[in-house]
């Protein structure tokens, strides 16, 4: 009795030890359905391109490792050794043949060739392309296609399973799956431009996969993937993709106009740290800090200065500096948006005309003797900034930190020599009076920001005064 009874014990413990097992099993997300219906809509894009171009795209057969070379498709002969083909991903969103991919899959290209799943090919054109976003709008000669819905908005949450499908290292139609690891990943350009508030995830994407879909468990396309982390070539589990929102905004302009213009404010912003959120009157570091204000630029005729605080830009939260051009570039130029700001230690609401940057536009920063002296409190000794200098940065007054006291206010919250203070406060520093005046009326114990330029660009720093 005392047998049966061990015996049954044991598999009732058996039984409960497994259950945890099957109960994980029967919760993993089901892609089958997902894959079925919207891989005919994946399409593989090959790119014909000289040399020169290529070595700025994808990687061709040569340097891919061997076993992976036979999966590697050309059409007709072998490519000439003066020109290359790149490879990339993309997919289908309407029936009469418009396709999304990267503008990097596409760009520099002589020819782009589209095969779908049925193996089906075609030349496609492209429509038009936005390095900005890394976005390439193309169309192929073909109707009744098969197509991807894009999601309504960007309601994807950290943590949510998703779903790849692309073409690493042509091997056509590959899918793999992850979770979304972050959302709103800041990943500025070669230019310092920073329009696209990336989703992270841990999907496997490769060299190949540029261009191709991210999906949600609805198999609604959520993002477009387009960067990669990596150290070895190949994925590591960290990958970016563009979001939706991004997405419709770009590819409506290509479709409508063959270019993307965006919202514009002209501002160079910064972040706000504990030392500069306690100076500026915030209870803790948020927003983004207007460092400097484009001449003429709809931030200055809308009445936005250097030592604002922005944070919230129609209607959403500005978090941290990386979050504003992603919320402005969505705004359409000429529309008037609320604001609001932080202000000599007071939140304010403003009205702002957002203007307008071009796909090929570029913008700088312009505005409009030499006596040393020091500010004790401070621990600096300045001189007037010389007209020349004036002229070179575009400022219209300033000191030039020759020499920064070691231990010193100035030493702890990083002032550097050469740095030209503009700003003590809000008060303008057009000389050495002015600079020790300002200083000489700060009080004991205070936080103060101050603005300065160092290298050619504009900062603030927060200063913690001693008692």
């Amino acid at each position: 009795m005392t047998a049966i009874f061990r015996m049954v014990s044991f598999a009732v413990l058996a039984c409960a030890l497994a259950a945890p097992s099957w109960a994980s099993a029967a919760a993993l997300p089901e892609f089958r359905d997902i894959v079925r219906k919207s891989s005919p809509a994946v399409v593989k894009i090959v790119v014909q391109q000289s040399a020169a171009q290529a070595a700025h795209g994808q990687p061709g057969p040569e340097e891919m490792p061997e076993y992976l070379r036979r999966f590697f498709e050309f059409r007709g002969a072998p490519p000439d050794p003066r020109e290359q083909m790149a490879m990339g991903s993309g997919f289908i969103i309407s029936d009469d043949g418009y396709i999304v991919t990267n503008n990097h899959v596409v760009a520099g290209a002589d020819s782009v060739l589209v095969r779908l799943s049925d193996r089906r090919e075609f030349d496609a054109e492209v429509v038009g392309t936005d390095p900005r976003s890394d976005l390439a709008l193309l169309r192929v000669e073909a109707e009744d296609l098969p197509v991807l819905e894009l999601a309504d908005g960007d309601d994807l949450e950290v943590g949510e399973w998703v779903l790849a499908i692309g073409s690493p290292f042509g091997l056509d139609y590959s899918v793999t799956a992850g979770i979304v690891s972050a959302k709103g990943r800041s990943l500025p350009t070669e230019n310092n431009e920073n329009y696209v508030p990336f989703i992270q995830t841990d999907v496997a994407i490769n060299p190949g996969n540029s261009g191709g879909p991210l999906f949600n468990l609805e198999g609604e396309v959520v993002g477009v993937n387009s960067q990669i982390f990596t150290r070895s070539g190949g994925s590591i589990g960290l990958s970016f993709a563009i979001p939706v929102s991004v997405v419709r905004n770009v590819v409506e302009q290509l479709k409508n106009d063959g270019r993307v213009t965006r919202g514009w404010l002209g501002v160079t912003i910064q972040d706000v740290d504990k030392n500069l959120a306690e100076s500026f009157g915030l209870e803790r570091p948020r927003g983004a800090l207007v460092s400097q204000v484009a001449k003429d630029s709809p931030a200055e005729k809308s009445g936005l200065e250097s030592g604002d605080i922005i944070l919230a830009f129609d209607g959403t939260e500005i978090a941290t500096s990386s979050d504003l051009p992603h919320v402005v570039g969505l705004v359409a130029p000429e529309s008037v948006v609320p604001v609001e700001v932080m202000r000599d230690r007071k939140r304010m609401k403003m009205k702002v005309k957002v203007g307008g940057l071009d796909a090929d536009d570029s913008y700088s920063l312009t505005a409009g003797n030499g006596t040393t002296g020091g500010g004790g409190r401070l621990g600096v000794m300045v001189e007037t900034a010389p007209q020349e200098v004036l002229e070179r940065f575009g400022i219209s007054g300033g000191v030039v930190v020759r020499e920064v006291l070691p231990d010193s206010v100035a030493s702890e919250a990083g002032i550097l020599p050469g740095d030209i203070i503009t700003l003590v406060g809000s008060t303008p520093i057009k000389s050495t009076e002015a600079f020790e005046e300002a200083v000489a009326g700060l009080g004991g114990g205070s936080s103060v920001p101050l603005r300065l330029i160092r290298r050619g660009s504009p900062l603030f720093i927060g200063l913690k005064l001693k008692d």
